[in-house]
C-alpha cells in the first residue's frame, strides 16, 4: 500500500509543476495587459526643481522710468508740412529734397549737408507701413559730418506730416518687423543701442532700448596699450625675459657675415633673433721660431 501511494505522489508533481508554470505565465499576461489609467509603480519620482525667478537686489529702491514716459505724451501732435501736399495722396510721388527743405524740423546741419559737404549724405527714401492702415510711410534719413538724422512721414489726406525724428549715429542701420521700426547703432566696436519704435496713434513712439553686444571685447592683445604686452624694448638694452617683446628684435651680425635683403629687421648688419649666429672659426695657433744653438 505504502508503495502504490508513493507511486502516486510521484505521478502527481509534474501536474503540479505545470500548474505553478501556467499560473506565472497568466500572471505575467494579466500584468502586461493592465487596465488603461490603472495606477502603476514605476519606482523613485524624480526630483522637480522649480524655475528660477529674478531677485532684485535693493527692491526699496524706485525703477528707472521707462523710455515711453520721457514726456513725449505732453508733446503737441505733429503738425503738417508747410506748403508741401502729396500728389493723389501718394508719398512716393513727393520731391524729397523739396519736403526736407519745407520741413521746419530740419536742423541747419542738415540743411548744409543737403546741399552738400565732405562725409554728408542723403538716403534714398523707404517706405514701409509703419502705422499699420496699409499704406507706406517715407522714410530717409541725412547724414551731418558728425552724425544722422532718421525722419519718417505719413499722410493725412494729401497733406505730409512727420511721425519720426531721432538722431542717430553714424554708420545706424535699420529694419521693420511687421509695422515697427528698429534701428541699430554702432555704440562701440563691441557694442550697439537698439531702439524700438511702435504707432502710437499719434507719432512713432520709443517702445524700448537696450543695449546689446555683438562681439568680443578687445583685450589687450587687440590694441591695449598694457606695457606687459606692447613692444617697449629700448634700443640697446637687453631684452627682458620676464616681459617678451611681441616683436622680433635685431642682434648684431658676427663678423664676416652678410645679411640678404629683405630679412625683415628694418636694418643692414643685423638678423631676426630666430637666426643662430655662425661663431667665427677658431685662430690657428703658430708655432715660435726655433732658437739656434
Amino acid at each position: 500500500m505504502a508503495a502504490a501511494l508513493t507511486a502516486r505522489l510521484r505521478a502527481g508533481v509534474p501536474s503540479l509543476a505545470g500548474a505553478a508554470v501556467a499560473t506565472a505565465g497568466l500572471a505575467a499576461l494579466l500584468a502586461g495587459c493592465a487596465t488603461p489609467g490603472e495606477l502603476r509603480d514605476n519606482g523613485v519620482t524624480a526630483r522637480v526643481t522649480p524655475p528660477t525667478v529674478p531677485q532684485p537686489l535693493w527692491p526699496d529702491l524706485a525703477a528707472a522710468p521707462s523710455p515711453t514716459s520721457s514726456g513725449r505724451a505732453t508733446e503737441p501732435p505733429p503738425q503738417p508740412v508747410p506748403d508741401v501736399t502729396a500728389p493723389g495722396q501718394d508719398l512716393t510721388a513727393l520731391d524729397l529734397r523739396t519736403l526736407l527743405a519745407k520741413d521746419p524740423g530740419v536742423t541747419a546741419d542738415e540743411r548744409r549737408a543737403l546741399d552738400g559737404c565732405p562725409g554728408c549724405e542723403l538716403r534714398s527714401p523707404e517706405f514701409r507701413d509703419l502705422t499699420g492702415d496699409g499704406r507706406p510711410e517715407l522714410v530717409t534719413a541725412v547724414g551731418t559730418a558728425t552724425a544722422a538724422v532718421l525722419h519718417v512721414y505719413t499722410l493725412t489726406g494729401d497733406r505730409v506730416l512727420p511721425v519720426l525724428r531721432v538722431q542717430v549715429l553714424k554708420g545706424f542701420s535699420a529694419k521693420t518687423v511687421g509695422s515697427d521700426l528698429w534701428v541699430d547703432e554702432p555704440t562701440s566696436v563691441s557694442a550697439q543701442t537698439r531702439s524700438h519704435y511702435g504707432w502710437d496713434g499719434v507719432r512713432l513712439s520709443l517702445l524700448e532700448q537696450k543695449l546689446e553686444g555683438i562681439g568680443p571685447i578687445p583685450g589687450p592683445a587687440q590694441g591695449s596699450t598694457d606695457p606687459a604686452v606692447t613692444s617697449s624694448a629700448t634700443p640697446g638694452a637687453p631684452p627682458d625675459p620676464a616681459r617678451p617683446s611681441v616683436r622680433p628684435t635685431a642682434v648684431p651680425v658676427p663678423p664676416g657675415r652678410t645679411v640678404a635683403p629683405g630679412n625683415g629687421t628694418g636694418g643692414a648688419g643685423t638678423v631676426p633673433r630666430t637666426a643662430t649666429p655662425v661663431p667665427a672659426p677658431p685662430a690657428r695657433p703658430t708655432s715660435a721660431p726655433e732658437a739656434k744653438p
